[in-house]
């Protein structure tokens, strides 16, 4: 089954792609119709001031790209909890959880640098980059 809707991005994707990573290419092809949830922005955001990365600058980057930011609602937040079961065993966190959950309502694929998310049993197709 070929995923429909846009690519959602995992925070770990975004950082590799911003870092120029191992993997960052593959998030390259997925750009500039991505999609990331406004949970995984913050992560990113955290994740780069905590290493002294000017996070604001970086943020205007994916903007400039195309990323779309997305509020997590309602049914997003119910979705991440109810993930949590099928989860927990592979250390998913909330925001790994929220990338899903949104994944799951645009009928796209999550892109992850997390090769934890491979083995799971999940109603959404996952991409791991590296």
């Amino acid at each position: 089954m070929t995923p429909a809707g846009p690519a959602v991005l995992d925070a770990s994707a975004v950082l590799a792609w911003l870092r120029a990573e191992p993997g960052a290419e593959v998030v390259d092809t997925y750009l500039p119709a991505a999609v990331l949830s406004a949970v995984n922005l913050a992560e990113v955001h955290q994740k780069l001031a905590q290493h002294g990365v000017d996070a604001d600058r970086a943020i205007a980057r994916l903007r400039t790209v195309g990323i779309r930011i997305e509020p997590l609602d309602v049914a997003d937040a119910t979705a991440a909890a109810k993930l949590w079961p099928t989860t927990r065993t592979a250390g998913l966190s909330l925001g790994d959880r929220c990338c899903l959950a949104l994944a799951a309502r645009l009928a796209g694929p999550a892109i992850t640098a997390d090769q934890a998310w491979t083995g799971l049993d999940l109603d959404v197709t996952v991409v791991a980059i590296r």
